[in-house]
């Protein structure tokens, strides 16, 4: 919150003054204590643990291994050429891995 420190202070009577005066006004807002969220809305949001999705479809294209692409034999993920850190026998490792 920013302070004007140019602007006449007010003593600690006058500034319990204003928030009694302020708490009397939001007293008659109706309004006031209810939090702007839709209850069904959020509830879609939550991803239950071991919920069902059975009825659900992944719409991802699968593409093959490419040429220039090779399988990590630690961690089993398809990586570019240039992130190969070492071959030994046909054993191939990414520099994540290799790390």
């Amino acid at each position: 919150m920013a302070t004007d420190y140019d602007a006449p202070r007010k003593t600690e009577e006058e500034q319990s003054e204003d928030s009694i005066e302020e708490l009397k006004a939001r007293r008659h807002e109706k309004n006031s204590g209810k939090v702007d969220e839709d209850e069904t809305e959020a509830a879609e949001s939550f991803e239950l643990p071991g919920a069902d999705l059975s009825h659900e479809e992944l719409a991802v294209q699968v593409v093959p291994k490419q040429l220039d692409e090779f399988t990590c034999s630690s961690c089993f993920l398809v990586h570019h050429r240039s992130q190969l850190a070492s071959e030994k026998n046909g054993t191939l490792i990414c520099r994540d891995c290799a790390d």
